[in-house]
């Protein structure tokens, strides 16, 4: 069975035959006869196909989202068997939001590989929302996020402080004050990021508090597009230290001296409650609060 479920992520995800045979190195009547076994298993088709596509249908998409939960299953249990014999090692999935994930945890990740090599970390990176979700279906073992809301029944462990900021090109004409009033900030065009991330989350903290509600706004599904935009003189952010350190030093980017700022939010380890977990994810999650304790040394090159 678990042969049978690999080939059907496999043409799902590729949606073709003949490159899901290249990537499991089996012959293209081979991938068909293993899916035709899984249908005839299952008393029912999984997949639509014509000349131009393969996609699944209804119950296609219901086998693979439980698909990659058994795999992801099997592959922990035979991480955790294989601890109790051998050095650390194994396959470790990981997610985390984007301001840690691309500031943060390439950090982390050379640390671990140095010290783990036989470790191979998978990396995932998206909105926090996102990465709970996934941790939830345990389609990662372990994700870091921001926000505070977090799906039932997982851990969740507060690990690491990070403080934002207001945030203009440094050519600003904020940029030049000492002093900038709530009714400035009103009428400037702010720069968000998307829905369910927690740097959103965290401005529309900071709307609340210092009771403004902007009507222009742009959105972007990325911080370093915020920071590209705020630069270029399009708007103001709300960005967190760590993402703007670099700019800081080049002197790309003011900090405004803002009431109420900056804003301090938490970082969070999201992991299953109900899991064993394997050697590298608990060397890993070690690596994490040691960067933690040592996050004001980080240097950003």
């Amino acid at each position: 069975m678990e042969q049978l479920l690999r080939v059907l992520i496999a043409v799902a995800e590729r949606q073709n035959f003949s490159r899901a045979a290249e990537d499991l190195h089996m012959t293209q009547p081979a991938v068909s006869q293993y899916i035709k076994s899984l249908e005839q298993a299952l008393g029912c088709k999984l997949l639509e196909r014509n000349n131009k596509y393969v996609r699944l249908n209804k119950a296609g998409e219901i086998v693979y989202y439980h698909a990659k939960e058994i795999l992801g299953m099997y592959e922990r249990m035979q991480n955790l068997v294989h601890d109790l014999m051998y050095t650390p090692s194994g396959h470790l999935t990981i997610g985390a939001s984007y301001t840690y994930g691309e500031y943060v945890l390439p950090h982390v990740i050379a640390r671990l590989r140095e010290l783990y090599p036989r470790i191979t970390p998978s990396i995932t990176i998206h909105n926090s929302r996102v990465i709970s979700a996934q941790v939830a279906n345990r389609q990662l073992d372990v994700g870091i996020v921001e926000s505070e809301h977090v799906g039932e029944k997982m851990n969740v462990e507060p690990f690491a402080d990070d403080q934002m900021y207001v945030i203009v090109s440094s050519d600003h004409r904020l940029a030049r004050q000492s002093e900038v009033r709530v009714e400035q900030l009103a009428d400037e065009t702010w720069i968000v990021r998307e829905e369910g991330s927690g740097t959103r989350e965290a401005a529309e903290k900071l709307f609340l508090s210092l009771q403004i509600e902007p009507s222009k706004r742009m959105e972007f599904g990325s911080t370093q597009v915020i920071k590209e935009s705020v630069e270029a003189g399009l708007g103001i952010s709300l960005l967190s230290d760590w993402a703007i350190r670099k700019e800081q030093k080049l002197k790309t980017l003011h900090i405004l001296p803002v009431a109420g700022t900056p804003l301090t939010r938490k970082f969070s380890i999201v992991t299953q409650s109900d899991s064993f977990r394997t050697k590298a994810l608990e060397l890993f999650l070690e690596l994490l609060r040691e960067n933690a304790c040592n996050s004001s040394g980080l240097v950003i090159k």
